[in-house]
């Protein structure tokens, strides 16, 4: 089965964690996942600049790793990004920020990314939102 995931909570929210462990397990049972995608405060998820206590499990690194180890199209909503001040590089320099925390495996990009997803995919599961 073809899994789209989106993500809305931040990561210190447990359905961030779930969403993570869904994925995980979604591949080990060999399934596919075509896009990741993260929005409204999932966004920061994808933020190199969160910081978890040493006693906490650090879900943006664990996200970073996993896209990277499993090649998957990580996307993160541009307008909330943005919003939120996670940006990468381009978007730094375009709105004359200091500093991007946007790094790879990450791609900025629009919620039309999202709507083909769910049409690429079998079942669009998500995590979070209100």
């Amino acid at each position: 089965m073809k899994f789209a995931i989106a993500l809305f909570s931040p990561p210190h929210a447990p359905s961030s964690r779930r969403a993570l462990r869904f994925a995980q397990a979604a591949l080990a049972g060999g399934h596919e996942i075509v896009r990741l995608f993260f929005y409204q405060d999932g966004v920061h998820s994808a933020s190199s600049n969160v910081v978890c206590a040493q006693d906490e499990v650090d879900l943006p690194r664990e996200w970073r790793e996993f896209v990277q180890a499993q090649q998957l199209d990580g996307v993160v909503c541009i307008a909330a990004a943005l919003r939120r001040g996670v940006l990468n590089d381009d978007e730094a320099q375009r709105y004359s920020r200091t500093a991007a925390n946007l790094d790879t495996p990450w791609e900025l990009s629009g919620l039309g990314q999202l709507h083909e997803a769910a049409q690429l995919a079998d079942r669009l599961v998500c995590f979070g939102g209100p």
